[in-house]
């Protein structure tokens, strides 16, 4: 055998060692998005309620095993497309008529005194999008009770500076209409509004466009309750609303406060009302008030999303189900033309802690709790005409 063959044959044996050795070493570099998007699923169930949720009180830092994605300014085909996060409701303060601290500033004595502390875990995801949206409920006030209130059952305020919890989680807009907005009067809510301008946080309501740009991508928000008997009035006066916002802005998101405590599904008149939304030309919408997360519809290739849950609230020390989920969006705007290119949800709690609610959301890490999740949106959109048939942990 010549000396090149030998050569040739060696090259051979050496290829042959070397390929199982580079395979089996890539084997083991598996990241969390990969072993989220491969999950075997557990059983289906209607109510989270019926499932265990707990990881014994264990705190799992977010920025140890959840990556966050970065954000493309711009596309290859020169579009702009841009991440929309939008989350639940967010209560925190407590009610003055009680005597001694409410629970929420219990904690926050707790964690030093500085009630940034609820965005501990959330606020490097939410600053990589281009915007986060959160439904803010309850009031940012002084202000007096008002007579007419003052039997209510729940009344939330929280002193005017707490805006700052807002600004450290990078949540630039809010929706302000829904069931507690006015739980200090109108001086509450005037001055609630006047600190979201002053903190530069953009706020909606049914008579209020809140308008955000980013990128060169202007984004208009409308917000409505649906209450006291409201479905026919909507049913008319959203639709020429939303018209014209869209006439104005390139992205426009509706936000409904909608639907009956503890539901896991629309009822009726939000699927009709959340459908002509969109044939009036909403780009998302996105609801809450039932304090439980619902299905995700995806009609004429835009997303309902019907309830996000809670995102923190401070009405209870343990709620009876402390799952949720943020909802990201993909928006391609070029050309005065907006599409939406996808979505994917990031299963949470409502604390980072499992046995008592501390008030500061935390993604999943548990695959059985994500899975949770998961399958209660997928098990609950099944006599849904247009729920979605997946939901991507990650970006497709």
């Amino acid at each position: 055998m010549n000396k090149s063959c030998r050569n040739l044959i060696f090259i051979l044996i050496l290829v042959l060692f070397a390929a199982p050795l580079a395979r089996a070493e890539q084997e083991t570099e598996v990241s969390l998005s990969e072993t989220l998007q491969t999950f075997a699923p557990p059983p289906t169930f209607a109510s989270l309620d019926d499932q265990t949720i707990t990881d014994n009180g264990t705190d799992d830092p977010i920025s140890e095993e959840v990556p966050l994605q970065g954000v493309e300014m711009a596309t290859a085909d020169g579009s702009v497309e841009i991440v929309v996060t939008a989350v639940g409701d967010l209560t925190i303060g407590g009610d003055v008529r009680k005597s001694g601290l409410s629970i929420f500033e219990k904690e926050n004595e707790k964690q030093g005194g500085d009630p940034s502390f609820v965005m501990r875990n959330v606020k490097e995801l939410f600053s990589e999008d281009h915007l986060t949206l959160a439904n803010f409920e309850g009031t940012l006030t002084t202000a007096p009770i008002p007579g007419n209130k003052k039997g209510n059952s729940f009344l939330f305020s929280a002193p005017p500076e707490y805006v700052k919890i807002l600004e450290a989680g990078s949540i630039e807009s809010v929706s302000f209409e829904n069931n507690h907005v006015m739980d200090h009067g109108e001086e509450g809510f005037r001055e609630t509004t006047a600190k979201f301008d002053e903190a530069g946080i953009v706020w909606s309501s049914e008579n209020h466009v809140g308008v955000f740009e980013t990128s060169g991508v202007t984004i208009g928000m409308l917000s409505y309750q649906t209450f006291n008997g409201r479905y026919p009035d909507l049913f008319d006066k959203v639709p020429g609303q939303v018209q014209q916002a869209k006439a104005q802005y390139d992205i426009v998101i509706v936000s409904y406060h909608w639907g009956d405590e503890l539901d896991y599904k629309p009822n009726t008149n939000q699927q009709k009302l959340g459908r002509l939304t969109i044939d009036a030309g909403a780009d998302l919408v996105v609801g809450h008030h039932s304090h439980r997360i619902n299905p995700i519809e995806k009609y004429k290739d835009r997303y309902i999303a019907y309830s996000l849950g809670n995102f923190s609230f401070a009405g209870n020390t343990k709620p009876d189900d402390m799952s949720t989920f943020f909802l990201q969006v993909k928006f391609n705007v070029k050309d005065d033309i907006t599409s939406s290119t996808g979505f994917r949800i990031i299963p949470a709690r409502i604390s980072s802690k499992s046995d008592y609610n501390d008030f500061a959301p935390m993604p999943f890490t548990e695959q059985r709790l994500i899975d949770n999740v998961v399958n209660c949106l997928l098990s609950n959109g099944k006599s849904m005409e247009y729920a979605v048939q997946a939901y991507p942990l990650e970006w497709e």
